[in-house]
């Protein structure tokens, strides 16, 4: 016969350490809330406003860092805030792009799009990103729906056009980016009337494609894109979540607050350079058409949305 073990029973705690427990797990609930205590005047002030997000990056294609996303714009969505997001694609868009054989060039950070470019284009942007971020939000509990900046002419676009000097001739000469436009006009309507419909809770997910008067699509820069949404929009922020932490002084430490004319000074001594001098200029831009402010802030980080939103010292650079 083989004398079967009996099975080892786990120690039985403690009346001490049952009370360390108990004791820990009131700390968290009075931990937690405490936190929504404290965000109490933030839901107010931001009661009913309109927040455009920005949605880009590593954090669009880090997965966890995608359902974070979601369930935050669903939560502000819950707390009575308006949220209208404006996402990018630039990799997955390169990706295609190299997966069906056709080359692109960049100018100035800007991708030259030629007529089967921006079918590609179209169809990354509007089809597989936008409706992967509309199933993430509806997963999360919300009621998101997709649009592009064609759909009810939300973004009429013209042709952006560029110019660049010759470093030797110094000449100028013009670059032609194809297909990749600049908002002329945005037309809220169709935004403003989702949000109408407060027993919906619609929550929009903007792809950046406009339309021309010609009716052709066009390329539209995710920043431009939000920042010129948020000022037809005359929202409360418009936050534009990137791979920084925000704007750096020449320390390398971030700059909580500016104002236009700081931010102006900071790309003029070149303290702010490369991609984050378009990502200022379009702040500025936002600020100076109504938004109240422009906020830069890491995507990278877990719940960015909500620490800029709901604590004192936010978490990235505003511009005001």
């Amino acid at each position: 016969f083989i004398r079967r073990a009996k099975p080892s029973r786990p120690p039985r705690m403690t009346n001490t350490e049952i009370a360390a427990i108990n004791a820990l797990q009131a700390s968290d609930a009075f931990s937690t809330a405490r936190t929504l205590s404290e965000a109490l005047p933030y839901i107010q002030r931001y009661d009913n406003k309109t927040i455009v997000i920005k949605y880009g990056g590593h954090a669009m294609e880090n997965e966890e860092l995608a359902l974070m996303f979601a369930k935050d714009v669903v939560l502000l969505k819950l707390l009575g805030i308006n949220p209208v997001v404006v996402h990018g694609g630039g990799p997955q868009i390169g990706r295609m792009l190299d997966k069906l054989g056709i080359v692109s060039t960049f100018e100035d950070g800007l991708r030259v799009t030629d007529a089967a470019s921006m079918e590609i284009v179209e169809m990354v942007l509007a089809g597989g990103i936008n409706k992967s971020i509309v199933r993430a939000i509806n997963a999360a509990g919300g009621k998101a729906v997709g649009l592009s900046g064609s759909d009810a002419n939300l973004i009429t676009a013209v042709k952006a056009t560029r110019t660049k000097k010759d470093p030797d001739s110094n000449i100028e000469r013009v670059v032609d980016l194809g297909f990749v436009g600049e908002p002329d006009k945005v037309d809220p309507s169709v935004l403003t009337a989702l949000a109408a419909q407060r027993d919906e809770d619609f929550i929009p997910v903007v792809a950046p494609v406009g339309v021309g008067a010609d009716g052709k699509s066009f390329n539209i820069n995710a920043d431009t894109a939000a920042g010129a949404v948020a000022a037809a929009l005359g929202a409360k922020r418009v936050l534009f979540l990137t791979d920084v932490t925000g704007v750096l002084d020449k320390s390398g430490n971030l700059i909580k607050q500016l104002t236009v004319a700081e931010a102006r000074g900071l790309i003029a001594d070149g303290t702010a350079k490369g991609g984050m001098i378009p990502k200022l200029e379009t702040a500025m831009q936002a600020v100076e058409k109504g938004v109240e402010a422009a906020v830069i802030l890491d995507g990278r980080k877990p719940h960015a949305l909500l620490m800029e939103l709901f604590t004192e010292h936010g978490a990235g650079t505003l511009v005001r």
